[in-house]
């Protein structure tokens, strides 16, 4: 083929709307009379990390081949090709005459980050075009917090990228096969309840969410027994991107706009649940930002100062028993394995398993932040790693919360029925007790037996907890950094504190820089 080749490299961003690398690369190849190649790389080094799980392959895998219909809808389907990126591309040159290749920006693990720098350094060696598009309201090489919220709300007000009317096809090019996650050898993970991928699942959530399912959300999206509808559902999607931030928040715009006209009791609960749901698309991309801005926050303590505070390791057996569900604490167990099977849990359980498992069990964070990213289908870097930071206390500027795991139980699941649907061995357990079955007359005919006796006293575990915590955050030293930290990573619209002391203003209550494991629009 002698037509300029212009490469669509999809990453996170399994979409062709609001897609400003493919709407780039269209523009570009109207102009010189080029051809759009669109190119998904399955790279085995990258599914092979420790983050990285079949639910995540599965829901990939839907989304390829809905985002494969849509692109031969406009003229040429999406090319999978299964290697490393630099060789995949030299396949590609060296079968015509590549004129630019694009992709948007990411805020990934530390593997992808590694990549990318690899593949820019192979398009400059080649002399070869490179357009990274931003795709969210995180911005690259950003050297301070000042003004980034209304940077944001500029961004996402601007008209999305157009999506191409046609696209010319590639002749002679196979468009190769979607590989099945036993091919790519990655472990068996079953997940009988995982949300299926695509663009237009995701679209179909957001009109649910916004037609009917979102009106409760402000109320309902603490508590697992209703976030599973109650919640917009819609992070997986927003992770591996087959919608966009930008096509959700002006969606829900559009939706807070249409219900300020209104009156009566469902107007303001609307507005109320949109007006929580919005700014929680803003925390989305002020978690990714501090990710972006520290790269080392996926493995070190962002706050040097917790360096040798936890253990090197995880105890394996505490890390397995909380793992699969079996702590002894009910609340915990139901939370553990109803994520195993669905692939979700909502923003507050998600804080309470890892505060569990960093402060109860003194587990290292990034053992069990390793654990929750192959089980949360919506694993997506940016978010996850500063949150369990965020929750193990020991990013220097957040409120220290230890959850406690009983009392949880008690405000979000009352009546037991979330523990009685995910722990059936509690049966037997009077409604009293299904909380604290180690309280019940009858314990010693179930525990040690049928279910585990707590793996620690959850009250002294969190006692002795605090005080290791607290302990590190008395020096001067410890404040000297923790304003470093503020001054470069903390919100401006939080309430924050700008000294990291013990004294000072609070945030608000719902502020989520308190330590709220959310912020992907859950």
């Amino acid at each position: 083929m002698t037509a300029p080749i212009h490469i669509v490299w999809f990453k996170r961003d399994l979409r062709i709307a609001d897609h400003g690398a493919l709407a780039g690369a269209a523009e570009r190849a109207a102009t010189d009379g080029g051809v759009v190649l669109p190119l998904y790389v399955v790279e085995p080094g990258l599914w092979a990390g420790p983050d990285m799980a079949a639910r995540h392959w599965g829901f990939v895998a839907d989304s390829l081949a809905a985002l494969r219909a849509d692109l031969a809808a406009l003229g040429q389907p999406l090319v999978v090709r299964v290697g490393e990126i630099i060789a995949v591309l030299d396949d590609l040159c060296a079968g015509g005459r590549v004129a630019g290749l694009y992709a948007h920006q990411e805020t990934g693990n530390g593997w992808t980050f590694a990549r990318d720098r690899r593949v820019r350094a192979w398009a400059k060696a080649r002399g070869l075009r490179f357009d990274e598009p931003r795709q969210s309201g995180v911005i690259r090489s950003l050297a301070h917090r000042d003004g980034w919220a209304a940077r944001w709300d500029r961004f996402m007000a601007q008209a999305p990228w157009p999506t191409p009317g046609a696209l010319q096809p590639v002749d002679r090019l196979d468009p190769g096969t979607i590989p099945t996650a036993d091919a790519l050898g990655l472990r068996a993970d079953p997940c009988p309840q995982r949300q299926p991928g695509g663009a237009r699942a995701g679209l179909d959530l957001l009109d649910s969410f916004l037609d009917r399912r979102g009106r409760s959300y402000r109320w309902a999206m603490s508590s697992p027994v209703t976030a599973f509808d109650a919640c917009s559902r819609l992070s997986p999607h927003l992770a591996w991107g087959t919608l966009s931030v930008r096509q959700v928040a002006q969606r829900t715009w559009a939706a807070q706009r249409t219900w300020k006209a209104e009156t009566g009791a469902a107007a303001q609960a609307w507005r109320q649940s949109l007006r929580s749901f919005s700014a929680r698309l803003h925390w989305h991309c002020h978690f990714a930002q501090k990710l972006e801005d520290a790269p080392r926050l996926e493995v070190d303590n962002l706050h040097r100062g917790y360096d040798g505070l936890r253990p090197d390791t995880a105890d394996p057996e505490r890390l397995a028993a909380w793992a699969e569900g079996r702590t002894g604490l009910p609340f915990v167990d139901a939370c553990m394995r109803a994520l195993r099977d669905t692939g979700y849990l909502n923003f507050r359980m998600r804080a309470m398993v890892q505060a569990v498992a960093t402060y109860h069990l003194w587990l290292p964070w990034r053992d069990s932040g390793l654990v929750l990213a192959r089980r949360f289908t919506d694993y997506d870097p940016g978010i996850h790693w500063p949150q369990a930071q965020m929750q193990a206390g020991t990013t220097g500027i957040n409120t220290v919360r230890i959850y406690n795991p009983v009392k949880q139980g008690y405000d979000q699941d009352a009546d037991g029925r979330f523990i009685r649907r995910w722990v059936p061995e509690l049966a037997a357990v009077p409604d009293a007790f299904v909380h604290e079955p180690w309280r019940w007359d009858g314990a010693a005919t179930l525990l040690g037996r049928g279910y585990p006796a707590p793996v620690v006293d959850h009250q002294q575990a969190a006692r002795a907890a605090r005080e290791r915590v607290h302990a590190v955050r008395r020096s001067a030293a410890f404040r000297d950094e923790a304003d470093r930290i503020q001054t470069r990573h903390g919100s401006r619209r939080s309430g924050l504190r700008q000294r990291g002391g013990s004294n000072g203003p609070r945030a608000p209550a719902t502020a989520p820089e308190q330590g709220q494991f959310d912020f992907d629009a859950r």
